[in-house]
């Protein structure tokens, strides 16, 4: 289902924390305040009379923080993003010295984890915050965002996981903290080791990962060769894939497309196969800029594999 450079809206993965909101977009507005000189409110019409901005990018869910990390969920999709830059709005806004992140606020509520909650709230280091991808996005692949996308305006943090990106946004409040909401605090956070030490961070950044869509699950191959094709992403991009036909012994280099903005980038190669009939696994895994490389197994980014058949045409 995922062939395509971009994902269509039938294609693309839905998650909904505390079910989707109606929002009446004559009436929406979006309040900018904070440690600004000139908080200001704004509504639909008024964001599309500034400069828009698009970016292609990568998007991928996290998966529930409430549950441990065990596998690749997959919930991922490549889309067209058409909004005003957040650095826009926060220039209109005057930062005050001090600043160090930006909270989003999105007008869904209810109950979360046995939490009750008025809010979904979130929060971006004022550096991201101004980087020209991050946009107040109010279309998705040239149409307008619908309520389940988070319309009428959403967050979009391209290269940062989907929870970073809020839906039905209806406030930004520059301030010289982190918020300490339960999405912020509670959830969606992991240990990572830095340094020999393990340190608590925020589930900003996507690693690397990589998905493989052909051949597909369960293809019979007739011939002593398999075209594999997929896509990889990562938040600083992806260097390089690696494929192994025999259980991760040895490892064959794709080719990689580049990347031009935050998109996933499509992967190629032609791989030989054993020459006796059997089932061949085809694992892929994906290598970022930094060098960090897809585990194996245990993680949500584990590496992404395909199970085939291996026959020999009938001489």
């Amino acid at each position: 289902m995922l062939r395509d450079f971009i994902t269509s809206d039938a294609h693309l993965f839905e998650t909904i924390h505390m079910g989707s909101v109606e929002v009446d977009v004559e009436r929406w507005r979006l309040q900018v305040d904070g440690l600004v000189r000139r908080p200001f409110s704004i509504g639909l019409e008024g964001l599309r009379r500034l400069p828009t901005a698009s970016v292609t990018a990568f998007h991928e869910c996290f998966g529930s923080p409430l549950v441990p990390a065990s596998g690749n969920l997959l919930r991922v999709g490549n889309v067209r993003w058409t909004g005003v830059r957040l650095a826009v709005l926060l220039e209109q806004a005057q930062l005050e010295t001090g600043a160090t992140h930006v909270w989003s606020d999105g007008l869904d509520s209810g109950e979360f984890g046995g939490r009750k909650m008025n809010r979904y709230r979130k929060d971006l280091p004022i550096s991201k915050a101004l980087s020209h991808e991050v946009l107040v996005a109010y279309e998705m692949n040239g149409a307008p965002l619908t309520r389940e996308r988070g319309g009428p305006v959403r967050l979009i943090v391209p290269g940062w996981f989907g929870t970073n990106m809020t839906k039905w946004l209806c406030r930004l409040s520059v301030r010289r903290r982190r918020a300490s909401d339960p999405f912020t605090t509670v959830w969606y956070n992991r240990d990572m080791e830095r340094g020999g030490a393990v340190v608590r961070e925020p589930v900003w950044e996507v690693e690397p990962n990589s998905l493989i869509t052909q051949p597909a699950p369960g293809d019979t191959i007739c011939t002593d060769k398999v075209e594999v094709k997929g896509w990889a992403w990562s938040n600083n991009g992806v260097s390089g894939v690696a494929l192994s036909t025999d259980g991760a012994a040895t490892w064959q280099s794709a080719e990689v497309r580049p990347r031009h903005e935050f998109e996933w980038q499509q992967f190629a190669a032609t791989l030989p196969l054993p020459r006796r009939p059997s089932s061949v696994r085809i694992i892929a895994r994906a290598r970022d800029a930094d060098g960090s490389i897809q585990p194996l197994s245990g993680a949500r980014n584990t590496a992404h594999s395909v199970q085939i058949e291996r026959r020999l045409a009938s001489s």
